[in-house]
């Protein structure tokens, strides 16, 4: 098991200052493997909701759970999402006697539920699979091509890294999506997945993909929402500025990890990533997902115009603008786009992250850096 401390750190301190803490996040990213450092899965405070047990144990849910003390765990609770209303009484004791440590995949009902009956007392941390700072940079292209799903990024052979990436992504479509509370046809949101991968690091156009389908607009974005809110698909939104120039007003669009891309891209090996066509808009995704994971910026978008300016990633933090690039290059140079987005955007200071593993100036405001420092937080 990969140590992930700076997780456990925020998931305590989450814990220190509110009743209860949903930790979301796509099936398999390791949720229910950090819960039970919290709490033994043997006793009473632990509850699976895909356990026939735990659900026999909740089916008088305020008998179950009103002696408890300490730290209760309940995974999967978006399977019952009646449960909300028992946790907003008890998170309201006085003095609280536990709190509770909700685990469970992005659903409709486990948001909405959350936000209703919880406001006020209700804490959300949004996890996804290993970053880079966990797992090391001397594995970064293991991780690019694998991903950060635990049981993806460590299986034994390339082989088995990629036949458990396909069947995730078929269980996920024909059993988990159904679960979850969406009645759509397996086969269709496969094709849209496999579009979305040939729109990685692209503007969306859902058009273009709703005559590619037979299908509405309206559909195709209903698809591209719901893989959002199951944390498979990114959409980056453009960020907008008063100058005298058209600029782009579409989302660019990005794999939240990167071994979901090559699986559905056909992509087994290093030979075929560094040969595929997608491979220096795989790498760009890679950069923005992992700098925003470091980062924690209040707001994130990417900025361009129908000039031909742009740039990869706008961070906003504590009211600064940072510009990021992210150059699949030996040696980055600047260029006139990055001029233009930094006299266009005002940017504090830009970075350029490069795979290499030596940092250096290109001007006062310009810094080449690897992404490991990114990674790491030492930028």
């Amino acid at each position: 098991m990969i140590p992930r401390p700076a997780l456990i750190e925020s998931i305590r301190t989450a814990l220190s200052r509110s009743k209860v803490v949903i930790l979301a996040g796509p099936r398999q990213c390791g949720k229910t493997t950090l819960a039970r450092q919290f709490v033994s899965p043997d006793t009473p405070n632990y509850f699976d909701l895909e356990d026939p047990l735990s659900l026999a144990r909740l089916d008088e849910p305020v008998t179950a759970l009103g002696h408890l003390q300490g730290l209760v765990v309940i995974d999967e609770v978006q399977r019952r999402p009646d449960l909300f209303s028992v946790l907003r009484v008890l998170a309201d004791r006085n003095p609280v006697s536990a709190r509770f440590l909700l685990l469970g995949s992005a659903s409709p009902a486990l948001l909405r539920q959350s936000s209703e009956s919880l406001a006020g007392r209700v804490e959300r941390i949004v996890m996804s699979g290993l970053n880079l700072s966990e797992i090391g940079f001397e594995k970064q292209n293991d991780h690019w091509r694998r991903g950060g799903f635990p049981l993806s990024f460590l299986a034994t052979t390339e082989t088995d890294s990629f036949v458990w990436r396909r069947n995730f992504i078929l269980t996920l479509l024909e059993r988990d999506i159904p679960q979850l509370g969406f009645n759509l046809p397996p086969a269709m949101l496969y094709r849209f997945w496999v579009m979305l991968a040939h729109y990685h690091g692209k503007m969306w156009k859902a058009a273009e993909a709703a005559r590619s389908l037979g299908v509405s607009e309206n559909t195709t974005r209903r698809y591209l929402d719901l893989l959002e809110r199951l944390y498979m698909i990114r959409q980056l939104q453009p960020w907008h500025v008063n100058l005298k120039k058209r600029q782009i007003k579409s989302p660019k669009i990005y794999f939240r990890d990167t071994g979901l891309l090559h699986g559905l891209l056909g992509i087994r090996s290093e030979n075929d990533l560094l040969s595929h066509p997608k491979c220096g808009a795989s790498w760009e995704g890679y950069v923005v997902e992992e700098t925003i994971r470091a980062v924690e910026p209040d707001e994130a978008y990417f900025w361009g115009t129908h000039n031909g300016a742009e740039l990869d990633l706008l961070l906003i933090k504590n009211g600064r603008k940072w510009g990021v690039e992210c150059k699949r290059q030996d040696a980055p140079r600047i260029t006139p786009s990055m001029r233009t987005a930094l006299g266009d955007l005002q940017l504090d200071r830009l970075v350029v992250v490069y795979p290499g593993d030596k940092s250096y100036s290109l001007s006062e405001q310009v810094t080449v850096v690897p992404l490991n420092t990114i990674a790491q937080g030492t930028c």
